[in-house]
């Protein structure tokens, strides 16, 4: 029998990891965002994505903000784990990890050292064999800026028939491909959104919620969004994607995770440097990303 699958509709923020002065991880400052976050409508978190810089963090460390985040998190938020690693036993062994610890789901990201290798069956392959080891339902993670690898429609409408394989987060914005995804895969088979400004359409196109970046700075905007859209209000969730666009390339494509944190901090979170080899931000960018985000609270 397959583990019951939480429900995946919402949105959730993929959560950064704030380190202390010393380089290590600061569990506190991370579990009082988490506390901050609970009143915001957020349908729960991702801990130790992309977003959350796991490349650069020790399986140690991963556990430490797993166990930071779920200590600190309401019990009606759904607690997704950023799994993913570039070996099957790896990510199946961190999958098994999170699910200890109390995760609903674990978001595995396509493996792509080997890039040209990583053909359709080696990724089918893959999935399916963590999957089938897995306590915890699965979520498929395409996310080609960062691994210069995607996911095709057909695979993952294949791997949607898999009883523990509970969803998609795509982070290319592809609309078309969200909406080809969304009508051929299973009802229960949740296509989450991965980026900012793809929001308003996916959900048009047969998304179920998003995993964005900004709404660790903004996550009361990305919730009301969200909302609009699902009482039917499409004027006002167009109005808000628009208003969200400038702030969240801001805080992804122009200046990565640095400005993402110097964005949270403008809103009262803890936010901090990125880890090496990631830069801190200039005095040029922190002043152009308080820029954006005072005029977007003066516009508020």
């Amino acid at each position: 029998m397959s583990p019951a699958r939480p429900k995946l509709d919402g949105v959730f923020p993929p959560v950064t990891t704030p380190f202390a002065a010393d380089g290590d991880v600061d569990a506190k400052a991370l579990a009082a965002n988490i506390r901050k976050y609970n009143a915001a409508g957020l349908a729960g978190y991702v801990v130790v994505g992309s977003t959350g810089e796991s490349v650069y963090l020790s399986e140690g460390e991963k556990l430490k903000v797993w166990e930071a985040a779920r200590g600190a998190a309401d019990s009606g938020k759904v607690l997704i784990a950023g799994t993913g690693c570039e070996s099957t036993a790896e990510t199946i062994e961190l999958t098994r990890r999170a699910a200890a610890l109390g995760y609903q789901a674990a978001l595995v990201r396509t493996p792509a050292y080997f890039k040209s290798q990583m053909t359709e069956a080696a990724l089918e392959r893959h999935y399916r064999a963590v999957a089938d080891a897995s306590p915890i339902p699965v979520l498929v993670y395409s996310v080609p800026q960062f691994t210069g690898l995607g996911v095709s429609a057909a695979l993952v409408v294949r791997l949607s028939t898999h009883p523990n394989i509970a969803g998609l987060k795509e982070s290319s914005g592809d609309v078309r491909l969200i909406g080809e995804i969304a009508r051929q895969a299973p009802p229960e088979f949740t296509v989450l959104v991965g980026s900012a400004s793809a929001f308003y359409p996916a959900l048009s196109e047969g998304a179920r919620g998003a995993v964005l970046a900004v709404a660790c700075a903004l996550p009361e905007m990305c919730v009301e969004l969200y909302e609009a859209w699902r009482r039917g209000d499409h004027a006002r969730a167009q109005a808000l994607q628009q208003r969200l666009l400038e702030p969240a390339a801001a805080v992804t494509t122009r200046f990565g995770i640095a400005g993402l944190k110097h964005a949270m901090e403008l809103r009262g979170y803890a936010g901090g440097p990125p880890r090496p080899p990631l830069l801190p931000l200039d005095a040029a960018a922190r002043a152009e990303i308080t820029r954006i985000f005072r005029a977007l609270e003066s516009s508020e």
